[in-house]
């Protein structure tokens, strides 16, 4: 996939990109900031996305490894998303972020590693466009086989994440 420019510019980014074995972006535009768009996004897990984790626990039995219970997501306000890298976010370590520009997390498994970041692209009239970037590293033979088996459902999954992001809040 080609990687839009305003994530290609950003020189942080780079070697995020380099050597990737996947790399993804869904667009969505909206009216939210980088810290509303995170919370929204990150807190996002109707019944369906609960379903397909309890779905991902059985594939990773299957491939030899485990899943630590159901994942939740992360309850957080767009002040309490976190910024600093090391610091948590879910299932996810923030490894990079910038105030209204972007925000990298990093999980790590077994078979495979995956960040998701968020650029943000200012546009007019306070509208902004989002950039949602998964970036994947294999492991072992288990991480390209994992991933390709859920392939459709990531693609669904973020791309719903992305929508979720842009809604306005209750009372916003």
């Amino acid at each position: 996939m080609r990687v839009p420019r305003a994530i290609v510019c950003i020189p942080e980014l780079r070697p995020l990109l380099e050597d990737a074995d996947h790399v993804d972006v869904k667009i969505v535009t909206g009216t939210v900031d980088l810290r509303t768009f995170v919370a929204s996004m990150l807190g996002y897990q109707p019944g369906w996305l609960t379903g397909l984790y309890r779905l991902r626990a059985v594939l990773l039995r299957a491939l030899g490894m485990r899943q630590a219970g159901i994942r939740r997501g992360p309850k957080m306000t767009p002040e309490t998303v976190p910024m600093r890298p090391g610091s948590s976010a879910g299932r996810f370590t923030v490894r990079m972020a910038e105030e209204d520009r972007y925000w990298v997390a990093e999980a790590r498994e077994r078979h495979l590693e995956a960040a998701l970041g968020v650029v943000v692209e200012p546009l007019d009239h306070g509208r902004r466009r989002f950039y949602v970037l998964t970036v994947v590293r294999y492991h072992a033979w288990t991480g390209p086989v994992y991933f390709n088996l859920i392939r459709p459902f990531h693609h669904l999954v973020v791309g719903r994440m992305a929508a979720a992001g842009v809604r306005t809040p209750a009372g916003g």
